[in-house]
Protein backbone atom coordinates (compact mmCIF):
# COMPACT_ATOMS: atom_id res chain seq x y z
CA UNK A 1 0.00 0.00 0.00
CA UNK A 2 2.98 2.28 0.60
CA UNK A 3 4.09 1.57 -2.31
CA UNK A 4 1.49 2.44 -4.20
CA UNK A 5 0.67 5.51 -2.73
CA UNK A 6 4.58 6.98 -3.52
CA UNK A 7 3.93 5.68 -7.17
CA UNK A 8 0.24 7.39 -7.65
CA UNK A 9 1.75 11.19 -5.77
CA UNK A 10 5.14 10.89 -8.05
CA UNK A 11 2.55 10.71 -10.77
CA UNK A 12 0.65 13.14 -9.80
CA UNK A 13 3.22 15.77 -9.70
CA UNK A 14 4.85 14.02 -13.09
CA UNK A 15 1.71 14.24 -14.97
CA UNK A 16 1.11 17.52 -14.29
CA UNK A 17 4.23 18.71 -15.06
CA UNK A 18 3.73 17.14 -17.82
CA UNK A 19 0.45 18.22 -19.23
CA UNK A 20 1.27 21.59 -18.19
CA UNK A 21 4.47 22.11 -18.90
CA UNK A 22 6.51 19.53 -20.83
CA UNK A 23 8.12 18.77 -18.03
CA UNK A 24 10.39 15.41 -18.06
CA UNK A 25 8.84 12.56 -15.21
CA UNK A 26 11.94 11.95 -14.76
CA UNK A 27 12.49 15.20 -12.66
CA UNK A 28 9.82 14.06 -9.95
CA UNK A 29 9.70 10.69 -10.21
CA UNK A 30 13.12 9.77 -9.48
CA UNK A 31 13.80 11.05 -6.12
CA UNK A 32 10.34 10.15 -4.95
CA UNK A 33 11.37 6.39 -5.94
CA UNK A 34 14.99 6.64 -4.30
CA UNK A 35 14.01 8.46 -1.14
CA UNK A 36 11.21 7.16 -0.19
CA UNK A 37 11.32 3.39 -1.93
CA UNK A 38 14.86 2.91 -1.95
CA UNK A 39 15.49 2.24 -5.46
CA UNK A 40 18.93 2.46 -7.28
CA UNK A 41 19.05 5.61 -9.05
CA UNK A 42 19.74 3.56 -12.57
CA UNK A 43 16.38 1.96 -11.53
CA UNK A 44 14.22 5.13 -10.74
CA UNK A 45 15.69 6.76 -13.88
CA UNK A 46 14.84 4.07 -15.90
CA UNK A 47 10.77 3.73 -14.65
CA UNK A 48 10.75 7.50 -14.74
CA UNK A 49 11.61 7.69 -18.34
CA UNK A 50 9.05 4.61 -19.11
CA UNK A 51 6.53 7.09 -17.14
CA UNK A 52 7.13 9.94 -19.75
CA UNK A 53 6.96 7.95 -22.87
CA UNK A 54 2.60 7.47 -23.14
CA UNK A 55 2.32 10.63 -20.56
CA UNK A 56 4.36 12.54 -23.43
CA UNK A 57 2.70 10.97 -26.26
CA UNK A 58 -0.90 11.59 -25.13
CA UNK A 59 -0.22 15.23 -24.20
CA UNK A 60 1.28 15.65 -27.43
CA UNK A 61 -1.67 14.24 -29.10
CA UNK A 62 -4.13 16.60 -27.22
CA UNK A 63 -1.93 19.62 -27.88
CA UNK A 64 -1.95 18.33 -31.87
CA UNK A 65 -5.53 18.11 -32.06
CA UNK A 66 -6.11 21.70 -30.59
CA UNK A 67 -3.57 23.05 -33.04
CA UNK A 68 -1.33 23.44 -30.67
CA UNK A 69 2.32 21.78 -32.31
CA UNK A 70 4.62 22.37 -34.60
CA UNK A 71 5.95 19.29 -35.77
CA UNK A 72 7.84 20.62 -38.55
CA UNK A 73 10.62 22.15 -36.41
CA UNK A 74 9.57 19.71 -33.39
CA UNK A 75 10.85 16.78 -35.82
CA UNK A 76 14.19 18.99 -36.86
CA UNK A 77 14.88 19.86 -33.14
CA UNK A 78 14.06 15.98 -32.10
CA UNK A 79 16.56 14.97 -34.10
CA UNK A 80 19.22 17.80 -33.38
CA UNK A 81 18.67 17.02 -29.61
CA UNK A 82 18.86 12.98 -29.53
CA UNK A 83 21.95 13.55 -31.68
CA UNK A 84 23.88 15.90 -29.64
CA UNK A 85 22.61 14.00 -26.01
CA UNK A 86 24.74 11.12 -27.35
CA UNK A 87 27.67 14.03 -27.87
CA UNK A 88 27.18 15.73 -24.51
CA UNK A 89 27.30 12.45 -23.00
CA UNK A 90 30.58 11.22 -24.50
CA UNK A 91 32.19 14.66 -23.64
CA UNK A 92 30.61 14.34 -20.07
CA UNK A 93 32.39 10.56 -19.92
CA UNK A 94 36.09 12.37 -20.11
CA UNK A 95 35.23 14.84 -17.34
CA UNK A 96 35.73 13.29 -13.93
CA UNK A 97 33.03 13.90 -11.84
CA UNK A 98 30.61 15.34 -13.88
CA UNK A 99 27.24 15.60 -12.37
CA UNK A 100 23.81 17.34 -12.79
CA UNK A 101 23.77 18.80 -8.81
CA UNK A 102 20.78 20.74 -7.82
CA UNK A 103 20.89 22.31 -12.17
CA UNK A 104 17.30 21.00 -13.01
CA UNK A 105 15.40 21.51 -9.43
CA UNK A 106 16.53 24.90 -9.42
CA UNK A 107 16.01 25.39 -13.49
CA UNK A 108 12.08 24.28 -12.10
CA UNK A 109 11.14 26.28 -9.13
CA UNK A 110 13.05 29.56 -11.26
CA UNK A 111 10.99 29.27 -14.58
CA UNK A 112 7.74 28.53 -12.49
CA UNK A 113 8.18 32.32 -10.93
CA UNK A 114 8.98 33.38 -14.15
CA UNK A 115 5.86 32.32 -15.48
CA UNK A 116 3.80 33.80 -12.45
CA UNK A 117 5.59 36.89 -12.73
CA UNK A 118 6.37 37.29 -16.30
CA UNK A 119 4.04 35.37 -18.48
CA UNK A 120 4.78 34.14 -21.92
CA UNK A 121 1.83 36.42 -24.22
CA UNK A 122 3.43 35.53 -27.47
CA UNK A 123 0.47 35.44 -30.25
CA UNK A 124 0.25 32.19 -32.84
CA UNK A 125 0.19 35.47 -35.24
CA UNK A 126 3.77 36.78 -34.23
CA UNK A 127 4.74 33.06 -34.59
CA UNK A 128 3.46 32.70 -37.93
CA UNK A 129 5.03 36.34 -38.70
CA UNK A 130 8.83 34.28 -38.38
CA UNK A 131 10.24 32.95 -41.83
CA UNK A 132 10.12 29.14 -42.12
CA UNK A 133 13.94 29.36 -43.09
CA UNK A 134 14.85 31.47 -40.10
CA UNK A 135 12.60 29.09 -37.60
CA UNK A 136 14.32 25.90 -38.96
CA UNK A 137 17.77 27.65 -38.11
CA UNK A 138 16.81 28.63 -35.25
CA UNK A 139 15.32 24.56 -34.20
CA UNK A 140 18.57 23.14 -35.53
CA UNK A 141 20.60 25.68 -33.37
CA UNK A 142 18.64 25.25 -30.54
CA UNK A 143 18.51 21.07 -30.18
CA UNK A 144 22.05 21.41 -30.53
CA UNK A 145 22.54 23.54 -27.36
CA UNK A 146 19.60 21.61 -25.35
CA UNK A 147 21.08 18.39 -26.75
CA UNK A 148 24.58 18.54 -25.30
CA UNK A 149 23.22 19.97 -22.01
CA UNK A 150 21.29 17.57 -21.54
CA UNK A 151 23.83 14.73 -22.14
CA UNK A 152 26.53 16.57 -20.29
CA UNK A 153 24.90 16.98 -17.09
CA UNK A 154 22.10 14.25 -17.40
CA UNK A 155 18.69 15.96 -16.98
CA UNK A 156 16.82 18.80 -17.30
CA UNK A 157 15.62 18.77 -21.64
CA UNK A 158 11.92 19.57 -20.75
CA UNK A 159 12.76 22.77 -18.74
CA UNK A 160 15.55 23.78 -21.09
CA UNK A 161 12.95 23.13 -24.57
CA UNK A 162 10.08 25.37 -22.91
CA UNK A 163 12.66 28.12 -21.70
CA UNK A 164 14.60 27.95 -25.22
CA UNK A 165 10.40 27.61 -27.35
CA UNK A 166 8.77 30.56 -25.55
CA UNK A 167 12.01 32.94 -25.00
CA UNK A 168 14.62 32.31 -27.84
CA UNK A 169 12.07 30.86 -30.60
CA UNK A 170 9.25 33.46 -29.55
CA UNK A 171 6.12 30.09 -29.43
CA UNK A 172 2.73 30.94 -27.69
CA UNK A 173 3.14 28.89 -24.51
CA UNK A 174 1.06 26.17 -25.72
CA UNK A 175 2.36 25.61 -28.89
CA UNK A 176 6.08 25.64 -26.59
CA UNK A 177 4.32 22.93 -24.46
CA UNK A 178 2.91 20.77 -27.34
CA UNK A 179 5.79 21.08 -29.55
CA UNK A 180 7.76 20.17 -26.33
CA UNK A 181 5.87 16.87 -25.31
CA UNK A 182 6.10 15.32 -28.73
CA UNK A 183 10.04 15.88 -28.65
CA UNK A 184 9.90 14.65 -25.18
CA UNK A 185 8.01 11.68 -25.76
CA UNK A 186 11.00 10.02 -28.26
CA UNK A 187 13.69 11.21 -26.48
CA UNK A 188 12.53 9.55 -23.34
CA UNK A 189 11.62 6.45 -25.34
CA UNK A 190 15.01 6.24 -26.28
CA UNK A 191 16.49 7.13 -22.72
CA UNK A 192 14.11 4.34 -21.22
CA UNK A 193 15.14 1.46 -23.76
CA UNK A 194 18.53 2.20 -23.24
CA UNK A 195 18.14 2.24 -19.15
CA UNK A 196 16.03 -1.09 -19.43
CA UNK A 197 19.17 -2.45 -21.80
CA UNK A 198 21.92 -1.81 -19.52
CA UNK A 199 20.24 -2.28 -16.19
CA UNK A 200 17.60 -5.11 -16.63
CA UNK A 201 14.20 -5.42 -15.74
CA UNK A 202 12.85 -2.88 -13.41
CA UNK A 203 10.37 -3.13 -10.22
CA UNK A 204 7.70 -3.86 -12.41
CA UNK A 205 4.63 -3.02 -9.82
CA UNK A 206 6.35 0.88 -9.82
CA UNK A 207 7.17 1.17 -13.41
CA UNK A 208 3.31 -0.06 -14.29
CA UNK A 209 1.75 2.29 -11.27
CA UNK A 210 4.33 5.31 -12.56
CA UNK A 211 3.41 4.90 -15.78
CA UNK A 212 -0.63 4.84 -15.02
CA UNK A 213 -0.38 7.27 -12.57
CA UNK A 214 1.96 9.78 -14.49
CA UNK A 215 -0.63 8.82 -17.72
CA UNK A 216 -3.86 9.94 -16.10
CA UNK A 217 -2.31 13.68 -14.45
CA UNK A 218 -0.63 14.01 -18.16
CA UNK A 219 -4.46 13.44 -19.59
CA UNK A 220 -5.90 15.95 -17.04
CA UNK A 221 -3.47 18.62 -17.16
CA UNK A 222 -3.54 18.56 -20.65
CA UNK A 223 -7.03 18.99 -21.75
CA UNK A 224 -7.14 21.57 -18.86
CA UNK A 225 -4.33 23.69 -20.84
CA UNK A 226 -5.59 23.78 -24.39
CA UNK A 227 -9.22 25.03 -22.69
CA UNK A 228 -7.57 27.75 -20.76
CA UNK A 229 -6.90 31.23 -21.40
CA UNK A 230 -2.91 32.42 -21.68
CA UNK A 231 -2.87 34.34 -18.62
CA UNK A 232 -4.59 31.29 -17.17
CA UNK A 233 -2.28 28.80 -18.34
CA UNK A 234 0.87 31.05 -17.30
CA UNK A 235 -0.21 30.85 -13.74
CA UNK A 236 -1.09 27.64 -13.58
CA UNK A 237 1.89 26.49 -15.39
CA UNK A 238 4.15 28.69 -13.45
CA UNK A 239 2.29 27.41 -9.78
CA UNK A 240 2.85 23.99 -10.53
CA UNK A 241 6.85 24.25 -11.66
CA UNK A 242 6.93 26.56 -8.19
CA UNK A 243 5.57 23.87 -6.37
CA UNK A 244 7.61 20.65 -7.72
CA UNK A 245 10.56 22.59 -7.89
CA UNK A 246 10.27 23.18 -3.96
CA UNK A 247 9.05 19.72 -3.39
CA UNK A 248 12.07 18.13 -5.20
CA UNK A 249 14.41 20.38 -3.49
CA UNK A 250 12.50 19.39 -0.20
CA UNK A 251 12.86 15.43 -1.47
CA UNK A 252 16.19 15.65 -2.38
CA UNK A 253 16.91 17.43 1.33
CA UNK A 254 15.77 14.68 2.97
CA UNK A 255 18.20 12.56 1.23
Amino acid sequence: MYKLLICFIAGIGAGLGTGFAGMSAAAVISPMLITFLGLPAYEAVGIALASDVLASAVSAYTYGKNKNLDIKNGIVMMVTVLLFTLFGSWIASLVPNTTMGSFSVFMTLLLGIKFIVKPVMTTKESMAAVSGRKRMVQSVASGMVVGFICGFVGAGGGMMMLLILTSVLGYELKTAVGTSVFIMAFTAFTGAVSHFAIGGQPDMFCLIFCILSTLLWARIAAKFANKASAITLNRATGVVLAVLGAAILAVNYLR
